[in-house]
């Protein structure tokens, strides 16, 4: 098709900024993205949509239309939701490089154009197959009474005898065909999501081609057509939140026609994907709110409204209110930067999905939000019998990673952690402040441990954490001097900042980089640092027990 075309079709509600004079070029497809440096991701011809979420001052619009000209794209459609209208530095940008212009008004959404486009591309293109992607379409279009992303896969398997599955990035599966009963094994489903990852962290360009068992998969990823809840520019959190088509076929041997048919069928269930996503805002927001009522001190009677609200929405047909728990989540990176909460909520979003379900359809009652560096979801339970207190009730720590640590560890490719901490149950919203803080300290604890993905439950917390509310106050005192006066008394003496070097080495779990990152400090200087820490108090930092006891000193002081 035509840019031209999109300027004629009213429903898309196109503004032409510039590049009047480019609009007979050819638009062989459609991609959304925020990220600063899109460029593994193109092929040449597409119309690029963007929400503009990686522009941070005016200079970044050079370098994004530049890597967009150099990739061959068609032409770029900006939102204006985002900053109300199109910046005029990207106007300008455009017109250097003679790259066409459009402007999106805000009550456009970016999944009418990647429909129309796909339906126009397609038909085109591939010809008597074209009316299979239109079908799909419409399938995808017509609601939860058109069977979802379920339906486009029993299509692919009828009209071109194509097996395929849709997998979470935790190796869940989210849509498989119906008709044929043939749901991959959860191992199956493990390794696929990893070795997507894993070759999507390594730069490799879809689909991936993995051979498993004898049985050759190629895996399309399948990206949002809106806004993922990701950090802006950040390849790693857009790989680590994204879907794929696992197809049982070796698509190496494919015309291009073929391929091309594939990646408008992965929109079709980005579509999908967006409009689960969109489901979740409600239960986001309720997480939110509540999550700053806790941190803020608020009064339990004020939490316990927002709680009687968020019942109905994430258990319905429950009755009385539910015991609650808490699980937070950090994603971390090896450079330092903590910019990750979105992230963390998609990936706890995708690992909490189903632990209440009873039967075979995942459920997706969990509410999540996010700060800044880290996520929390509040989880609702079934009211547990007068027998116990519900301390063992709901998710188990021990159980939370144990069929996604494989693919999420490949996402993270070596250079990233993921770490979470579980309370234990709670009845009620003044336990609500204690769960998140003992969930806070589990994950600490789990920071503390070998590997990159990692969790650890609120029953680890017993000996330490859980006691400090019954130690004497002069106990307290005395532990706390024995640990802390000497660096303080050192810091007096020679303006040394041993007691914040501490804090922040703990913060980032004993990480050497990350914490000289954090200081501005070089690792050499932060080394001797600790290392007088050490000297003074007779304390060993590699040691789990003395992090713990310089924590809680801390904590208490």
């Amino acid at each position: 098709m035509r840019l031209r075309a999109l300027l004629d079709t009213d429903a898309l509600g196109l503004e032409l900024l510039g590049g009047e004079d480019e609009l007979d070029r050819s638009v062989r497809g459609v991609m959304t993205t925020d990220l600063r440096d899109p460029s593994r991701y193109l092929s040449g011809g597409e119309l690029v949509l963007t929400g503009l979420a990686w522009r941070r001052d005016t200079a970044d619009s050079e370098s994004f239309v530049r890597i967009l000209v150099q990739a061959g794209v068609s032409a770029l459609a900006a939102g204006e939701a985002e900053l109300g209208s199109v910046p005029e530095d990207l106007v300008a940008a455009c017109a250097r490089h003679r790259l066409p212009l459009f402007a999106v008004n805000e009550s456009v959404a970016f999944a009418t154009i990647t429909e129309h486009v796909v339906r126009q591309v397609s038909g085109e293109r591939a010809g008597d197959l074209a009316a299979v992607v239109d079908r799909h379409r419409r399938m995808m279009t017509s609601g939860p009474a058109g069977g979802g992303p379920d339906v486009v896969l029993d299509l692919l398997g009828s009209d071109l005898d194509l097996r395929a599955w849709v997998l979470s990035p935790a190796g869940r599966p989210v849509a498989h065909p119906k008709d044929s009963g043939a749901a991959l094994p959860a191992e199956v489903c493990t390794r696929l999501a990893a070795e997507h990852l894993a070759a999507t962290r390594a730069g490799r360009r879809a689909p991936h081609r993995v051979t498993l068992d004898g049985t050759t998969y190629s895996l399309f990823p399948v990206r949002g057509t809106g806004r993922t809840p990701q950090v802006a520019g950040d390849v790693r959190g857009s790989v680590l939140s994204d879907w794929l088509l696992a197809v049982e076929a070796d698509a190496g041997e494919w015309a291009e026609e073929r391929l091309d048919l594939l990646y408008g069928v992965t929109q079709l269930i980005a579509v999908e994907r967006d409009r689960r996503d969109a489901a979740r805002t409600v239960r986001r927001r309720l997480a939110q709110e509540v999550l700053e009522l806790v941190q803020t001190g608020a009064a339990p009677a004020e939490i316990a409204a927002r709680l009687r609200v968020a019942a109905p929405v994430l258990l319905p047909g429950l009755g009385a209110a539910p015991h609650w728990q808490v699980v937070v989540a950090r994603v971390e990176w090896e450079d330092g930067d903590t910019e990750s909460g979105p992230v963390a909520q998609r990936l706890l979003e995708e690992i909490l999905v189903d632990p209440l379900a009873a039967g075979p359809e995942p459920s997706d009652r969990i509410a999540v939000a996010h700060t800044g560096e880290e996520a929390v979801a509040l989880v609702p339970l079934p009211a547990v019998s007068s027998e116990h207190d519900g301390s063992e009730a709901g998710i188990l720590a021990d159980a939370l990673l144990a069929s996604v640590r494989d693919p999420l560890s490949a996402g993270l490719d070596g250079d990233g952690w993921l770490t979470l901490g579980v309370s234990a149950a709670v009845h009620s919203a003044e336990g609500l402040r204690g769960a998140l803080e003992e969930a806070r300290h589990a994950r600490r604890v789990a920071a503390a441990r070998p590997g990159r993905v990692c969790a650890a439950g609120h029953q680890e917390l017993a000996s330490h954490v859980l006691l400090l509310p019954f130690v004497p106050d002069d106990v307290r005192r005395a532990f706390t001097a024995r640990l802390l006066d000497p660096l303080r008394d050192y810091d007096r003496r020679h303006r040394a900042e041993l007691v914040p070097t501490l804090e922040a080495f703990l913060d980032c779990d004993g990480s050497w980089t990350r914490c000289a990152a954090r200081l501005h400090l070089h690792v050499n200087t932060l080394r001797y640092r600790v290392g007088r820490i050490e000297q003074l108090t007779g304390r060993d930092l590699s040691r789990l027990e003395d992090k713990l006891d310089f924590f809680l000193a801390l904590r208490m002081s």
